[in-house]
């Protein structure tokens, strides 16, 4: 088959994506302002909001932090061009590309869309990559409930090899040969200061989040504690508010940078759902579970429809209600498999057709085994 070139040479953005860039750097700051506000206020607002807050940057916010600079730390002494390599894998793109997207992040699968624009993998492989791939809820899940990871992680990678396999035996897509020089992205590319006091500050975070896993209560060792956390999320909800709203840190970054930036990232959605629960239930009674039990059997279908939201915030709300016991693992596995977190977006981008095709095959397994799961799991 040949090739079908396409006639963009690059993604150039243009004067409505810039003020559309704009208008969302007003709203993370709108948002921080908000949440500035709530937290202050007197009464019983300022306090669920407060113990909210605190309870994410220990629960959640350390514990992604320390896993992401681990995982960066080993990813910044390796740099291979993946893409080049895959280009002569044959039969073995789709298992490759199938563990590149099952990293935790987004980072694996957007080097095997790269790869698919420029013509050097099969629509199968990109089909398998979006299949494994769970984004950054990966890490929120591999630091609150490592066995539940690992367990999404090897079914998603069963489900990729074999539904990429498929793909690549019954529909070869169109194979794109675009010279991808830039995804209209703001690299990062050195070291701050602010990267550096935000590892610093969640070392004592870590250890408060790791004596409250050790059941000891932390709430009674003084304000200073309690000041301790909520200045780490004021910090991680500031890094995530004056962040360039499309930076990517790449594999040259500093460790230090790539886990602050995309630890914040996580942070903000973590602390999103950590609200809407505690608020949920303070001021308006709702029981989410409850709810959750009563239209059980439209929960995974739900958690896979959010699946095809791009990005990884709704991923990391889903992931939340699952730790919080809201939501069955069923649920959980249907969006996992369902999403493509930032990957959907260099995939609309670069190849639109292929990419609303490859999220719709993934539609497929997620049905399948969230049901599977919801029955007889």
């Amino acid at each position: 088959m040949s090739p079908v070139t396409s006639k963009k040479t690059s993604l150039d953005f243009n004067v409505d994506g810039i003020g559309n860039l704009f208008k969302e750097r007003h709203r993370r700051i709108l948002v921080s302002f908000l949440l500035f506000i709530a937290t202050v206020f007197p009464g019983e607002l300022g306090e669920v909001t407060r113990l909210a807050i605190f309870d994410a940057y220990t629960q959640v916010s350390v514990f992604v932090a320390a896993t992401l600079l681990f995982f960066f730390g080993l990813e910044h002494f390796f740099k291979i061009d993946v893409g080049k390599v895959m280009e002569k894998g044959g039969v073995w793109q789709v298992p490759t590309a199938s563990c590149l997207g099952a990293l935790p992040g987004c980072g694996g699968a957007v080097v095997v869309i790269t790869a698919f624009a420029r013509g050097n993998i099969t629509l199968g492989a990109m089909v398998a990559a979006l299949i494994g791939t769970m984004g950054d809820a990966a890490f929120l899940l591999l630091a609150k409930d490592p066995t539940a990871y690992f367990k999404i992680i090897i079914i998603s990678l069963f489900a990729a090899i074999i539904c990429g396999w498929l793909v690549d035996r019954f529909h070869r897509g169109e194979l794109y040969s675009t010279e991808v020089k830039f995804l209209g992205h703001t690299i990062i590319g050195r070291l701050r200061n602010r990267d550096k006091f935000y590892m610093i500050l969640a070392i004592p975070g870590l250890i408060l989040g790791s004596m409250q896993l050790m059941q000891i209560n932390i709430y009674d060792l003084g304000s200073f504690v309690f000041a301790l956390g909520l200045c780490g999320a004021a910090l991680s909800v500031g890094v995530w508010s004056i962040s360039p709203v499309n930076a990517v840190t790449m594999h040259n970054d500093h460790p230090f940078t790539r886990a602050t930036e995309e630890t914040s990232f996580v942070t903000a959605w973590v602390i999103v759902a950590y609200l809407a629960y505690e608020y949920a239930y303070a001021f308006f009674g709702l029981d989410l579970a409850g709810l959750a039990e009563a239209a059980w059997i439209f929960i995974p279908l739900l958690a896979i429809l959010i699946g095809f939201v791009p990005g990884c915030g709704p991923q990391i709300l889903v992931t939340t209600l699952y730790l919080n016991g809201i939501i069955p693992f069923a649920a959980l596995i249907g969006n996992a498999i369902s999403n493509d977190g930032d990957a959907l977006f260099p995939a609309i981008a670069l190849t639109p057709r292929m990419a609303v095709v490859a999220t719709l095959y993934s539609a497929i397994p997620a049905l399948i085994i969230s049901y599977i799961f919801l029955f007889w799991g």
